[in-house]
């Protein structure tokens, strides 16, 4: 609650923290879309990772073909062998890595981004089979939040794994501006701390790779719908899972510091202007210590005044 009112700049996760964390397959682009989802279903199974459990919930098939060699690449994608086809789905980095051509796919890849979907690109023997694109809808608070934490003269700042465009696309919706996109997992507590130099930072995150994030913070802010490593690492967490808790935890913060001062200022008003008037001898000591005990219950009195602060 101290560290809080000095805080400069605060940074949101996106998945989970900004949006609702539940990804849904909401574009398919292929010859053999059939195929494709086969495929791709067959090696997201095997990863924990939201957007691959959103494409195996969308297939839903009963049995599932056979994967050897499965990779998790991290922050780029995943990769595995099916009968003797490599099969790799993933972002265009990783394609590119994989000296794989994205020629005839560019346009959708570009049209499916910029609709705030995240784009995975499946491919069979260095051939793109096709794309799929997965987004995830924002909480209903989160522009809100973050509507009132610019107005404040907070610097939000918005942090995810995706690309550019998909990035900029969810940031619009939210109503930040400032974006930091194409960050591995385990760079973002390397962004927190390249930014402090500049002010305090507040971090707000959900997941297992935030923890890091959290602990590199001035204040970490985790969310209590997400995972327990983020709820030890964080220094608040938000029991709804709200954005709009954040915003509470800097008015309180404020209000708290606000109530501080108020009540040193009475207590000292009662014991400088009693006192020296007691030692006088122009007023009673009875008097001087009534005032005292006065100090005291304006102060309390005061402090309680903060239950009915509306944060």
């Amino acid at each position: 609650i101290q560290t809080m009112k000095e805080i400069k700049t605060i940074i949101f996760d996106k998945t989970g923290t900004i949006t609702k964390g539940v990804p849904e397959v909401s574009g398919i682009y292929a010859k053999d879309t059939r195929y494709l989802m086969s495929i791709a279903g067959s090696l997201e199974r095997l990863s924990e990772h939201p957007v691959a459990k959103a494409i195996v919930k969308r297939v839903n098939l009963k049995r599932y073909r056979d994967v050897k060699n499965f990779k998790i690449i991290r922050g780029k994608g995943v990769q595995g062998t099916i009968g003797r086809n490599k099969i790799i789905i993933g972002n265009e980095i990783l394609m590119n890595e994989n000296k794989i051509s994205l020629k005839d796919y560019i346009e959708k890849i570009k049209e499916f981004e910029e609709k705030g979907q995240t784009t995975m690109i499946v491919s069979e023997n260095k051939k793109v089979l096709g794309i799929i694109g997965v987004s995830d809808t924002i909480k209903p608070d989160s522009r809100k939040a973050i509507s009132e934490l610019n107005n404040q003269g907070y610097k939000t700042i918005m942090i995810t794994g995706d690309n550019e465009r998909t990035a900029q696309a969810i940031a619009k919706q939210a109503g930040i501006k400032d974006v930091i996109a194409r960050v591995l997992p385990e760079d973002k507590s390397k962004k927190v701390e390249e930014l402090q130099k500049h002010g305090m930072v507040a971090f707000v995150g959900d997941g297992i790779n935030d923890a890091p994030a959290l602990k590199q913070a001035n204040v970490g802010i985790a969310m209590g719908t997400g995972t327990d490593i983020a709820i030890e690492a964080g220094d608040i967490v938000l029991a709804r899972g709200d954005l709009i808790g954040v915003v509470q935890a800097m008015n309180l913060s404020k209000a708290t510091f606000s109530k501080i001062k108020q009540n040193l200022f009475w207590a000292f008003f009662y014991n400088i202007a009693a006192i020296p008037l007691a030692i006088a001898g122009l007023i009673n000591p009875v008097v001087a210590e009534i005032a005292m005990a006065l100090s005291s219950i304006t102060v309390i009195t005061n402090a309680n005044l903060l239950r009915r602060k509306k944060v």
